[in-house]
């Protein structure tokens, strides 16, 4: 006479005696499941791309102002310098706060204001805001030999 099993049970070893059929039938649930969960971990593999690993950049040094661009007009810049400190703190024309490198942009903040300034090629800072007449470009450099130093520091 066969046992019968209630389908909230699970069945233990005394239900696989009286059905046998019942221990292959869950040997097949759990060979397709984990064909399917391969599957899935595969598709993920293939279909999700690979985020990019970023580098820590040191900006950290002295930014002088080269060049002003206003009312589409590129003038010479006598502007005070930019300075990023290794701290992650920074000071521009009497504005301090902190800075913080996120890919491409170096934004600028203090409790009151925030600003973000694009990390141009050979070693310049890009920093873009509306003024009192308008749109401005101001483009900050690092001196890679100032006074007789020749590595970035």
């Amino acid at each position: 006479m066969a046992r019968q099993v209630h389908l909230y049970q699970w069945p233990g070893p005394a239900a696989r005696s009286y059905a046998p059929e019942l221990e292959l039938y869950m040997v097949n649930v759990s060979t397709v499941l984990g064909i399917r969960a391969s599957l899935l971990a595969l598709a993920v593999l293939l279909f999700i791309p690979a985020g990019r690993a970023q580098t820590v950049i040191n900006l950290s040094g002295r930014y002088e102002c080269v060049q002003v661009k206003q009312r589409e007009v590129v003038t010479a810049c006598s502007a005070a310098p930019l300075i990023l400190k290794n701290d992650g703190h920074f000071e521009l024309r009497g504005w301090e706060g902190s800075y913080l490198v996120n890919g491409e942009w170096v934004e600028l903040s203090d409790s009151l204001l925030k600003a973000r300034a694009r990390i141009a090629p050979g070693h310049k800072i890009v920093l873009r805001y509306y003024g009192k007449n308008g749109y401005v470009e101001m483009i900050y450099e690092r001196r890679v030999a100032e006074l007789g130093k020749t590595a970035l520091s």
